[in-house]
């Protein structure tokens, strides 16, 4: 089982050059059970000893970078870190998702290959830099100014601060992901009725209930995100009600395409695609994508909880270490 201290080492070992780590752990874990036992050895209890031991050496990420010798002159040492993070998961999953969302529109709009990929290229680079410019300029003004990474957490480093690594949590980044889909989703849903094409996309037929439902089942998805964060642990109770969500929204829509009730038929009559017929292209890439997905996100569930239930050692990404997840 992952301990406080295991959390704290894997925490500074992510940020240290691979050939270091070895020496680092060997050298921090030692300073840091001398620093316990010297505390128990003066009346204090185990866990409170941990606790003050790492209390004292303070932010593991400044730590880290005290034993890389990394300079970081353009935000500084103190900022680093956050500015890192931050940019990291602006690049990873919302750039990719504005850039979806500009594509789709563009294919809406009847735009052809070469615009699509201009769209690609355009909207990554011109995105892109806004968010590292303004990130950057953020946190570099925040330097300069002299704020302390504590005063926007407006409290001292903690121990409670240290990723939780076992895989029976979902992480914040992982969290905000999952609400966020559903809500792009349902945005979508509800302004391609309205925007993007002269004509709605998908069968204005089908809000009388279809669209309603899967709007209430995308609802539930970002609550179930909400409900496995707080919950703590993937188990077969959570994969059981991921994989009804899933079937609950597969389903219909898989039904939907297959019996050419999905798109809008006076939408379809408007795109040309040559010698092609669009909505046998549209159907099959639906279908194909909505049971792909439900299969993966079923199957990725399950083998999580299936991990977390069994205690199998999984690495530490950035580490070359491994951790031993509890039952769950």
């Amino acid at each position: 089982m992952t301990t406080l201290i295991d959390r704290y080492v894997f925490t500074v070992l992510r940020r240290v050059p691979e050939q270091q780590r070895t020496d680092i752990e060997r050298e921090l874990r030692t300073s840091i059970d001398d620093a316990v036992d010297a505390r128990v050895g003066g009346g204090e209890a185990r866990e409170a000893a941990v606790e003050a031991a790492l209390l004292e050496l303070g932010d593991p990420d400044r730590l880290a970078d005290g034993y890389a010798g990394r300079p970081q002159y353009l935000i500084g040492p103190i900022f680093y870190p956050l500015w890192k993070r931050l940019l990291t998961t602006l690049l990873s999953i919302v750039l990719p998702a504005v850039v979806t969302i500009a594509v789709v529109i563009r294919v809406l709009q009847d735009a052809t290959f070469g615009d699509v990929i201009g769209t690609v290229v355009g909207t990554t680079l011109t995105v892109g830099a806004h968010m590292v410019f303004w990130v950057t300029l953020t946190f570099a003004l925040l330097d300069r100014a002299g704020v302390e990474k504590a005063d926007l957490r407006r409290r001292a480093w903690t121990p409670d601060d240290l990723p939780r690594y076992e895989p029976g949590f979902l992480t914040p980044a992982q969290l905000w992901a999952t609400v966020l889909w559903p809500v792009l989703m349902i945005a979508a849903l509800v302004l391609q009725q309205f925007a993007f094409t002269e004509e709605p996309v998908l069968d204005p037929a089908n809000w009388s209930f279809w669209w309603p439902y899967l709007i209430v089942v995308l609802i539930l998805e970002g609550l179930y995100g909400v409900w496995v964060f707080r919950r703590g642990a993937w188990s077969h109770t959570v994969t059981a009600v991921n994989a009804l969500l899933a079937v609950l929204f597969t389903a219909p829509v898989v039904w939907l395409a297959a019996t050419e009730q999905f798109f809008n038929p006076e939408w379809i009559a408007g795109v040309d695609w040559g010698t092609q017929d669009p909505l046998r292209w549209l159907t099959g890439i639906t279908i194909t994508i909505a049971v792909a997905g439900a299969i993966y996100d079923i199957a990725e569930v399950a083998v999580r909880a299936e991990r977390a239930r069994r205690g199998l050692a999984t690495p530490v990404p950035g580490t070359g270490r491994e951790f031993t997840a509890p039952l769950s």
